[in-house]
This record gives C-alpha cells, sequence and structure tokens, in this order.
C-alpha cells in the first residue's frame, strides 16, 4: 500500500467502526464473503484485504461480546 493510500484506508476504516459494533462485526461477514460495502466498492482486492485484516484485529478486542446471531 503506498502512503497515498493510507490516509483512505484509514478514514473508511474509521467510517465503518463509527457505525457500531455489532454493525462492523456485519462489515467483516460482508467481506469475508466477498461483498462490497459502500466503503470498498472502489478498492481493489489488495486494499479490501487490508481494510478486512484491520476491522478484524479492532474487533478482537471485544472477543464474543457483540456477535451477530
Amino acid at each position: 500500500m503506498s502512503a497515498v493510500q493510507r490516509p483512505l484506508l484509514e478514514s473508511r476504516l474509521e467510517a465503518i467502526c463509527q457505525r457500531g459494533c455489532q454493525q462492523v462485526r456485519q462489515a467483516i461477514a460482508t467481506l469475508e464473503q466477498g461483498g462490497e460495502l459502500p466503503e470498498t466498492r472502489d478498492l481493489d482486492a489488495a486494499e479490501r484485504a487490508w481494510l478486512l485484516a484491520e476491522l478484524s484485529t479492532v474487533m478482537a478486542v471485544y472477543g464474543d461480546r457483540c456477535r451477530i446471531d
């Protein structure tokens, strides 16, 4: 990822995280299934993979709390 892309991806990460725990879990599930989010439609596969990895890392601190059922 280039230095130019990083601020864009971090702002997308922040926008998704601001939705709240359950919505972030749903976003992760969507991305894991190959789906798109409004924040990822213009990203390439590597950028989406980075975003998914970062979302998963952020949510790992919550463990099983705030699961989607």
